[in-house]
This record gives C-alpha cells, sequence and structure tokens, in this order.
C-alpha cells in the first residue's frame, strides 16, 4: 500500500511524548465537572441519574475488578448490552487498562456473531441479563471464552444461566477498590474493536487506536458545536461504532448524558418524552428511529420547542418531509452525516456554511440538507472514476468515495493483503459509495456501487428514487433495486409500503418520478409488500431483496 512520504523539519519543544487516551477524557470529565448529570434507563423501564464523579468512581472499580479476573494489555474484551450505564462505564473501565472493548452486535444471528468473536480473540464477555439466551447460544462454539460477566440489578442467586466461569459485575464492582493508577498507553494501541455488518460476505474487523478516537471526538464537539451547557441523548447503539463516536464526544464537553436503555422504533414515545423533559440539544439516529418519534410528537397537544436540538441522522437520506416537519413543528435541525465502521465514523456533515446562505433560497437550503455534507477538518476525500482518476467537483459527475484521514482505517483485522488489496488506493480506504462533490464542497452519495442502476449504459440512483417516493404522501418506506433486464442490462424494481389503508398503483409511482427520472429510468415492475427485509443494522437488504425477486423482468419478457 502507498504511503505518503513523512518529511522532518525542525523540532519542536511540546510535550509531543504524551498519549492521547481516552482515560483522559473521563479523568477530567469527573475532576472537573463531577457534579454533571448522567442519566439512564432502569431495568423496569423506568429512569435514574448518577454524575461523572459517581461513574467515575465505578469506572476505576471496574478496571480494577477486570485486572482481578487477569485482563491486561491487548485483552479483547467484549460487550453484549444495550445503551446502558454500565456499557457506557466499560467504554472506559477496560481501554483504561490498556484492554481492547470488543462492540458485539446484537442484530447479528449466532454464527456472524459467533465468528466476530473469535476472530477477535475475545476471551472475556460482559453481558446484560436479558440477553443472556444470545449469550448462552454462542457459548458452547467459544471455547476462547473462559470468563463471563452478568450485568443486573438482581443478587447472582437469582439469576439462572449456563454460562461457564460466571461472575456479578456489581459484586465484582463493590468488592474492587476505588482508586486506581492508570497507565499512559501508547496512542496507536486499538482501544476498541467493531465489525462491519454488510451484506455480503463475513464482517470484516477495524481496530480503532485511541489517537483516533481522541482526536474523532473533538471533530464531533467542533463541527456540531458542542458547548457545555449541552446534553447529548445516545440513540444510536453503543454496540456499534461506538454510537458515532458521540459518548467520547459529549464527555470531553462534559455534556449531560442521556443513555435510553432499551428501546424499539415501533415505542419511541417513552425516548421522545425523556429527550424533551431532560431538554436534550444533541442525539443521533437514523430516520427509521426520527420518523415515528416525529409522529409521536404531533399526537401532542402542544409541540415542544426544541430550537436548540440537533439530531445526527445516519444510515439512509433523511426524507425531506421528515426535516421540514422537525423544523416547522419543533425548530429542531436534522444534520446529515456520513460515515462508516471504517471511518470511526465521522466523514462529513451537513451544516450550512456562510456563503450557501447568501445564495439560495430557503427551499434550495432545505434541498442541500440531503446531501452528505461537507468534510470535516483531518479527512480528506477523493473521487475516482474506474480508471481511478480524480473526477471534477461540479455535483454531477460521479465517483467512488476514497477517504483518508488519523482515523481511518488503514486495513481490516486478519486479512490477507491480497484480499484487502482491492479495498485500498494510494493510502484512501475505498468505501464502496459513488458520490457527487458540488462546487461548494458539499459530498452527496449517489449510491452504492453495487446497487447503481447500471441500464443502457447510464446510471441511476437507487437512493434518489428511493427518497422522492418517500415524499409521496401513500408510501410509507420505499426500496429500490436494480433487477437483470434481458434487453437493458437492468431495470429499477419498486418494493413499497404502502401508508395505512392508502393504495397505489405502478402507474402513480411511475408519474410521481417522472418529476426528476426520465421515461427510460422509470421502473416497470412494484410489488406491494408490509415490509421491506432489512440489515442486522436496519439498512434495506438489497441483497436478499434482489434475490428474492431476481427474475421479474426474466418473466415480464417471457410473457409477453
Amino acid at each position: 500500500m502507498h504511503s505518503q512520504r513523512i518529511f522532518s523539519g525542525f523540532p519542536s519543544t511540546m510535550g509531543d511524548d504524551v498519549q492521547l487516551n481516552t482515560t483522559t477524557l473521563i479523568r477530567h470529565a469527573a475532576r472537573t465537572h463531577g457534579e454533571r448529570e448522567i442519566v439512564y434507563r432502569s431495568a423496569d423501564g423506568g429512569w435514574e441519574r448518577y454524575n461523572y464523579a459517581g461513574a467515575y468512581e465505578r469506572i476505576k472499580r471496574g478496571a480494577n475488578a477486570l485486572r482481578k479476573l487477569g485482563v491486561g494489555p491487548a485483552t479483547r474484551v467484549g460487550i453484549i448490552d444495550w445503551n446502558s450505564r454500565r456499557h457506557f462505564e466499560l467504554y472506559w473501565a477496560i481501554p483504561g487498562i490498556a484492554a481492547v472493548m470488543v462492540q458485539l452486535n446484537l442484530r447479528l444471528g449466532p454464527e456472524d456473531l459467533s465468528y466476530v468473536i473469535s476472530d477477535s480473540e475475545t476471551s472475556v464477555i460482559c453481558v446484560d441479563e436479558s440477553l443472556l439466551p444470545l449469550a448462552e447460544a454462542v457459548a458452547p462454539s467459544m471455547p476462547s471464552v473462559t470468563t463471563w460477566i452478568i450485568m443486573t440489578d438482581k443478587p447472582m442467586s437469582q439469576i439462572q444461566t449456563t454460562l461457564p466461569n460466571a461472575h456479578h459485575y456489581e459484586d465484582l464492582i463493590a468488592a474492587s477498590s476505588p482508586e486506581i493508577d492508570w497507565p499512559e498507553i501508547d496512542e496507536r494501541s486499538a482501544y476498541s474493536a467493531c465489525y462491519t455488518t454488510g451484506t455480503t460476505g463475513r464482517p470484516k474487523g477495524v481496530f480503532y487506536s485511541h489517537r483516533a478516537i481522541y482526536l474523532h471526538s473533538y471533530a464531533i464537539a467542533a463541527n456540531t458545536g458542542m458547548t457545555l451547557n449541552d446534553c447529548t441523548m445516545l440513540i444510536t447503539p453503543m454496540f456499534h461504532g461506538q454510537a458515532w463516536g458521540l459518548p467520547q464526544a459529549a464527555t470531553l464537553m462534559a455534556n449531560k448524558i442521556i443513555l435510553p436503555g432499551r428501546y424499539q422504533a415501533e415505542d419511541t414515545g417513552a425516548l421522545t418524552d425523556a429527550l424533551i423533559a431532560e431538554g436534550v440539544t444533541i442525539t443521533n439516529g437514523a430516520p427509521v428511529i426520527f420518523i415515528p418519534m416525529l409522529h409521536y410528537i404531533r399526537s401532542l397537544e402542544v409541540a415542544p420547542d426544541l430550537s436548540r436540538l440537533r439530531m445526527l441522522s445516519g444510515a439512509t437520506e433523511p426524507p425531506l418531509a421528515l426535516m421540514r416537519g422537525f423544523e416547522e413543528l419543533t425548530g429542531a435541525e436534522t444534520v446529515h452525516a456520513y460515515g462508516a465502521t471504517e471511518t470511526t465514523p465521522l466523514v462529513t456533515m451537513n451544516r450550512y456554511k456562510a456563503s450557501v446562505r447568501e445564495h439560495l433560497t430557503s427551499e434550495e437550503l432545505l434541498d442541500l440538507k440531503r446531501k452528505q455534507g461537507l468534510p470535516v477538518s483531518g479527512v480528506d476525500i477523493r473521487l475516482l472514476d474506474g480508471s481511478d482518476q480524480d473526477v471534477v467537483w461540479d455535483g454531477v459527475t460521479q465517483g467512488e468515495i476514497c477517504v483518508r484521514g488519523p482515523w481511518i482505517t488503514r486495513s481490516y483485522h486478519n486479512m490477507p493483503a491480497e484480499d484487502a488489496e482491492g479495498r485500498f488506493v494510494d493510502g484512501y480506504w475505498r468505501s464502496g459509495d459513488v458520490g457527487t462533490i458540488d462546487s461548494d464542497g458539499y459530498l452527496k452519495v449517489t449510491d452504492r456501487i453495487k446497487d447503481v442502476i447500471k441500464s443502457g449504459g447510464e446510471w441511476t440512483s437507487s437512493i434518489d428514487m428511493e427518497n422522492l417516493l418517500l415524499n409521496h404522501p401513500d408510501v410509507a418506506e420505499a426500496a429500490v433495486v436494480g433487477l437483470p433486464h434481458p434487453k437493458w442490462q437492468e431495470r429499477p424494481f419498486v418494493l413499497l409500503v404502502p401508508t395505512s389503508g392508502a393504495t397505489i398503483t405502478l402507474e402513480d409511482v411511475r408519474t410521481h418520478l417522472s418529476s426528476a427520472f426520465a421515461s427510460w429510468q422509470l421502473p416497470e415492475a412494484m410489488e406491494l409488500v408490509n415490509e421491506i427485509p432489512r440489515t442486522s443494522v436496519g439498512k434495506f437488504d438489497k441483497k436478499v431483496i434482489r434475490s428474492q425477486h431476481s427474475d421479474v423482468y426474466a418473466r415480464a419478457s417471457s410473457d409477453t
């Protein structure tokens, strides 16, 4: 892999040997802002609270308890938990003693979860009591896991489990010292690991360094405008992509933190009530969560004032109706962002810069929010064509998004060099996403390379088609894929969930899409469904959709 040559200049007088460690963030927050609240969901669905000082004492006890169990530098410790206070404590206790926190995705099937545990060589796993069935399902195939730690409010005598060598988290905490001499860790050491959840092949391991997440925390804080007066709610799962780095950024800025525990997209009332009651000003999530939250707010007699709220939205492009609805009803700002497991994940964030406010109308500004945003400082983006040549930034010409930076991965764990060869170019990570960058510098992801619809030698964006469909009043959800066509290589196919009680036809869909797509780009087939297949992280599973409907156009051709 190509690396840029590093030149040495005149020596500085700075403390460049002081290592950037995650422990620095929580230690400062507890020491200087110890009274600041952390609010968390209890097992019975209620809300309880403590503060940074109280959390830090438990973090130190937790680190000492782990050491007693043999956890030390480079030990991989897995977590199977929701967005809980114990999960938050382990975010600091594990890397604080130079071990590696392995984020175990609850949505992975037992086979993939077992693979992640095995590939990462995880030997200790902390599991919430409510998730014991998941742990017990993988334990027999995981002889490398020597120690299990059960996290619960119940005494150990009330816990029934088949897990071998099981310990009780709260008992361990109570028996450990609240004082610790934290080691200074080489900042290039891994503090955490997360595995991709793509729809093809095995999950791929990304190991994040202390240095990477430390610098990433500053980037998040700077680009959200985070201050000491903010309140952050962690909606994005803490078991994937370190909840987009928001736990560390919020701790860096000593925010009040809200940990919502376990929740479901179908029942976001309690989540929304807490967001309003606690005065949340920063949160993160996906449209699949924010849409039902907006519906719930619409049901309230009086809409709340959320004018300070910045909602970081990822996974899929937020619909215009969602962004307009929150802004008009509550004053909340939807901040479209872009990243991936491989990028820690922040790459771009969509906030208005002064120049676009000067030359765009209010409707044009709203439409601009559909783009993934401006590259954050510290990250370099290139758009490469099929010959790995840079394409022009004109907002039209498409290229593969390639990224380089201090918090962007340079390799995958245990991946042979020959397999990794096509995933990097000149030190840049290939995202597999196709996009454009306009003259103002805003990135727009137009599709996945594997999902872009190739028809008659031209490309059509399935994402743009999906987002336009979501603006139709009778459409609740829509997924678009390219299916094999005997004449045109591929043609778009629509899988659509209508809104409750609505009736919609293929002709309705074609008419609606014709405002932005040429006649040759319009779908010739559609199917109405109650639910669209999704991946473990909530994205449309287009691999499954293509497989289930692969012969649609072939059948249509034979019928004629």
